[in-house]
């Protein structure tokens, strides 16, 4: 089904409820594998990070990761979840070529994390709780890259190479109950807990969940119900959707094209799907098998896991403040609205604007930079905030300069842009460009003077009374100044030169 095939969402809306469920899978950050001591350090060779444990070869035995135990419980109690006294792996079985096993070691009915909930804020300020069924710990699988194809899936290609170093890489999966109510927020919704999700996990320090490198990524499942209708509708599951705004346009396309199908008639089948980034679109990818089909069963070479509630405890006392708590209370100190912290928030710029002001900076001035010329920087390379080559702490010498009077805006500007393109520190790039403000008195005189005599009808003006037209005597010793001057300070000694009381 294309794009033009679908039901308008209005009308999708009017006749139908949709339901969602979300599952997001977590890459660890982890130094080893989550059976194995093999390492997850990215970018090396293919298959280069392997060892009989993870290739699933006979006769290796797994032991599990203290340390991805512990990232679980972590997430878990974040999420207002209730800790396992005890609970074990399951081996799910499945056959596909990028599983050397031929099963995954997971976690089935008995879960490390289950029975929790999270806050989270849309744009205008409602908050809406995503119940969380569960957060369970499980094994990555390897990657297959198909080659010959026009768009890089196996359909097409003719032949794939599969690299194994990612195969064991720990993951946590954190299951939402049924999602019911949010009707055409839907959409909205699934962003917006992604968004804090990712946000809760980079503050617990278990993963950097960048979902670019997929190190976090969400499965869609919705389905549509009749209005006034209790039973769920037949579900699909939009598969590894890795960007907060693919997940909103993937949940949005499912309930247009899931009306378009119920509305004429037709049966919605239980499938993966395929999420296209160029049009918004899914296609079918293969039939959704049940849980039984699956064939669980527990584990025989891992011993149950079994945490003690001091180390539970422990975990929990020492949980940092989380995001929403943060922000909100962030909101107040700096004194924005919550239409500017959200803006604040999609910028990525919460943390930059922090470590600024941790470094001396006030907050007004760090918002500035961080959301004003550094952001234009940013959407112009393409690149996250953060990853710009400039630090909060040389933005907050900037900001000294600025409040001493070495720089005013327009060369802290050029400033900025030298430390970007690598010249050094701003105190250097100042040295190097020569953009420290002229304040020699005698040197501002002699403009201003000029500038007087250049322009004796406005200086007329001013004598006058019209004290706004100093504005334009001023333009003109900062053009001959190339910027440079102190412009409340020649506004100062031009009314001083004119006699006029400022």
């Amino acid at each position: 089904m294309t794009v033009t095939d679908l039901v308008s969402y209005d009308d999708a809306l009017a006749a139908y409820d949709p339901v969602m469920g979300l599952e997001v899978h977590v890459e660890l950050g982890t130094k080893t594998k989550m059976f194995c001591g093999c390492s997850t350090e990215l970018g090396q060779d293919a298959n280069s990070q392997t060892c009989p444990t993870c290739l699933g070869l006979p006769g290796a035995l797994p032991v599990v990761n203290e340390i991805g135990v512990e990232s679980a419980m972590k997430i878990g109690l974040a999420l207002h979840c209730e800790i396992a006294e005890w609970c074990r792996f399951a081996r799910k079985n499945y056959f596909y070529p990028d599983m050397p096993k031929n099963f995954q070691t997971s976690q089935y009915d008995e879960p490390i994390a289950f029975n929790g909930y999270l806050d989270v804020q849309l744009e205008d300020g409602e908050v809406f709780r995503v119940q969380i069924e569960r957060a369970h710990m499980e094994e990555d699988t390897g990657k297959s890259t198909h080659v010959g194809g026009a768009t890089g899936r196996i359909q097409g290609a003719s032949h794939s190479l599969l690299d194994y170093n990612r195969a064991g890489i720990p993951l946590i999966e954190i299951v939402t109950k049924p999602i019911e109510g949010a009707g055409e927020r839907a959409p909205e919704v699934a962003k917006a807990y992604v968004a804090e999700l990712r946000e809760l996990i980079k503050a617990l320090g278990v993963s950097e969940a960048r979902m670019e490198q997929g190190q976090m990524r969400c499965d869609v499942n919705l389905s549509l119900r009749p209005k006034g209708v209790e039973k769920f509708g037949t579900r699909s599951e939009t598969k590894n959707v890795n960007s907060l705004r693919s997940v909103e346009r993937a949940a949005r396309f499912e309930i247009q094209r899931h009306a378009a199908v119920l509305s004429s008639g037709g049966t919605i089948v239980q499938e993966t799907r395929h999420f296209h980034e160029e049009d918004g679109s899914t296609t079918a990818g293969r039939i959704k098998d049940n849980a039984e089909d699956y064939r669980y069963f527990p584990e025989p070479d891992l011993v149950p896991v079994a945490p003690a509630r001091e180390w539970v405890e422990k975990l929990r006392a020492a949980l940092p403040e989380l995001p929403r708590v943060r922000r909100n209370r962030l909101r107040e100190e700096w004194g924005v609205s919550e239409h500017d912290m959200q803006s604040i928030l999609n910028a990525g710029a919460v943390d930059p604007i922090v470590q600024t002001i941790d470094a001396g900076a006030p907050a007004d001035q760090a918002r500035k930079w961080w959301m004003g010329e550094l952001a234009r920087r940013s959407n112009e390379d393409g690149v996250d905030l953060a990853a710009l080559p400039i630090t909060p702490a040389q933005v907050a010498r900037v900001c000294a300069l600025v409040a001493e009077g070495s720089l005013n805006d327009k060369l802290a500007r050029q400033v900025i842009e030298g430390v970007l393109a690598g010249e050094g520190t701003p105190d250097e790039v100042v040295d190097k460009r020569g953009l420290a403000v002229v304040s020699d008195e005698g040197a501002l005189g002699t403009a201003v003077d000029e500038a007087i005599a250049g322009n004796a009808a406005i200086a007329d003006k001013i004598r006058g009374g019209k004290v706004a037209a100093a504005g334009a005597l001023v333009g003109a010793v900062m053009k001959a100044t190339r910027g440079q001057a102190d412009a409340a300070r020649v506004r100062e000694l031009i009314l001083e030169r004119l006699g006029v009381e400022g």
